[in-house]
């Protein structure tokens, strides 16, 4: 998934750098409120993604004796600034961009047709960024056998910890709506000659990102902080370990996503009785073993299996 995660980036990091530029050029020579939005739109969006490639990089450093679990959770944090940039730079630029023009005296706008062509190809770039961004965010959904339908997307959007691909398919989407709202404030201006709709349009783009940026920023606090396995996962977890012979029950299990993958697992469980040092190793492995069918890409040493006496 990391790599799948990091191809993703890379997509809507070129796509992007390439439409910022476009944006900001088509933004001088027309004075278009709402492409200035979309310039500082995609500018951040393309900073957006250097930052979660650094945090995809630092979380691939091995672990340290004072970082003794790795650097996994760096994903999150590079995901949670993230957010955060786009509340501070685009959210922020774009309102201020769009109130000034609606208030002030001096706003032109002319060529509207530069201004069609570069958001034509801008949602060209946008729609394959975030094509690609879903190609790896249904890959989770395809490895469990299930179908892709609307219900199972939105269960993997609410449990899936990969906060770059998140990041990435939020980003993409609302560079999407972004795009129709420009081009529709734009039109508006365009056909009555009243400037009115392109600033409005310019600052229901301030408040789209803001709202955007709020969930994000959520969700990765809720990881920083520390969020457990899926209510599922727990419960096949639980399920298999329960059904080995020689447990009697599961007393306790507490987990913790140390990155998107990785995870730590804490699970206590009662035995039968009358079972030797040898015995209760064996089944301690059997534990850990079927934990970690259920978590194929984590790390067996951070499974810590305790026998309740």
């Amino acid at each position: 998934m990391a790599s799948g995660s990091t191809n993703a980036v890379y997509a809507a990091l070129f796509g992007n750098l390439g439409i910022a530029v476009t944006k900001f050029i088509a933004a001088a020579m027309t004075g278009s409120a709402s492409m200035w939005a979309e310039s500082y739109h995609s500018a951040s969006d393309t900073v957006n993604q250097i930052l979660l490639l650094l945090g995809i990089k630092i979380s691939k450093k091995p672990a340290t004796d004072l970082h003794q679990f790795g650097f996994g959770k760096s994903q999150f944090f590079w995901s949670f600034v993230v957010a955060t940039m786009i509340f501070g730079i685009s959210g922020i630029l774009s309102l201020e961009q769009g109130f000034s023009s609606l208030l002030g005296e001096g706003h032109n706008f002319e060529n509207p047709v530069i201004n069609y062509i570069v958001l034509a190809i801008a949602f060209g770039f946008e729609a394959n960024a975030l094509r690609i961004a879903l190609i790896q965010f249904k890959k989770p959904i395809k490895e469990r056998g299930e179908k892709t339908r609307p219900s199972t997307l939105y269960n993997e959007f609410k449990n899936s910890k990969d906060t770059s691909i998140l990041t990435v398919v939020v980003e993409d989407t609302a560079a999407l709506l972004g795009i129709g709202i420009a081009a529709v404030g734009i039109f508006l201006t365009d056909i009555t000659g009243n400037t009115v709709y392109d600033s409005i349009s310019s600052i229901i783009i301030g408040i789209l990102l803001m709202s955007f940026a709020f969930f994000l920023a959520k969700e990765n606090r809720g990881l920083l902080i520390g969020e457990s396995i899926s209510p599922e996962q727990r419960k096949q977890i639980i399920g298999v370990v329960a059904a080995i012979p020689e447990v009697h029950k599961v007393v306790t299990m507490k987990t913790m996503h140390l990155s998107p993958t990785i995870i730590i697992v804490g699970i206590e469980v009662n035995l039968i009785d009358g079972l030797d040092t040898d015995k209760i190793e064996v089944v301690t492995d059997v534990i850990e073993h079927e934990i970690m069918k259920i978590l194929p890409n984590s790390n067996k040493e951070y499974i810590f299996v305790e026998i309740e006496r």
